[in-house]
């Protein structure tokens, strides 16, 4: 709840501080509405540049992709869903559209696993077949506080179009899979349950290999 409450806090302090404050004229005070893509996801963001140094801003990501992931030669299908949403403050070190950018984003990103063989397969080293394993399918969840480091270019600090960039990672752990259930005929079978779970570990290990998520995000916009 504390980390809910900084990030409502600093979208509040954005959006009740700003309207009261912005100037129009160039190197003052600007909001600024824009619309993100990238591997946060697609989603809105709003702004605040104060001065030509330092500004804070609030944004959300949402995606969802299909893709595969290996482990000891099986394919399993992914679904990954991105849902994020946070807020960053911008410090501008020259004064001009490069930015440096720390902060945190409430992340309910998943990926859903799954595997449904059509002959016989291997599961936690044991041979089975396609009746007796039926359908594998588990869910993959990772931090919901995720801290967030960035750079990027973020355009001059005037009223107009407005286009930016933002690279860098988002400390959000390695995904952890939940327990895999099964649909086959042994899905109550003990033997057939510990075989799943070395199933699972074995993938865990794969993915416990990546524990940041590459930022790469691109904003089109207006600031006012």
């Amino acid at each position: 709840m504390k980390t809910m409450g900084a990030v409502a806090l600093a979208a509040g302090l954005m959006l009740g501080v700003a309207p009261a404050s912005a100037q129009n004229a160039d190197g003052g005070t600007h909001v600024r509405a824009a619309v993100t893509a990238g591997t946060l996801g697609i989603g809105p963001e709003l702004g605040v540049r104060f001065n030509d140094h330092l500004g804070v801003r609030a944004a959300a990501g949402f995606l969802s992709a299909d893709g595969t992931a290996e482990s000891d030669g099986e394919k399993y299908d992914a679904k990954l869903r991105l849902k994020s949403y946070g807020a960053m403050l911008d410090v501008h070190p020259f004064g001009g559209a490069f930015r440096l950018s720390a902060g945190a984003r409430i992340n309910r990103s998943r990926v859903d696993v799954g595997l449904t063989p059509s002959g016989e397969t291997t599961i936690g080293e044991e041979d089975y077949t396609a009746a007796e394993v039926g359908r594998i399918s588990g869910r993959a969840n990772v931090k919901k506080f995720a801290p967030a480091l960035t750079f990027g270019w973020a355009g001059k600090n005037r009223t107009g179009f407005y286009f930016g960039t933002e690279l860098g990672v988002l400390f959000q752990g390695a995904y952890r899979i939940e327990r895999f259930q099964s649909t086959g005929t042994l899905r109550d079978d003990p033997a057939f349950q510990a075989a799943l779970e070395r199933e699972r570990v074995s993938l865990q290990k794969d993915v416990d290999k990546v524990k940041v998520w590459p930022i790469v995000q691109l904003a089109l916009g207006w600031r006012f």
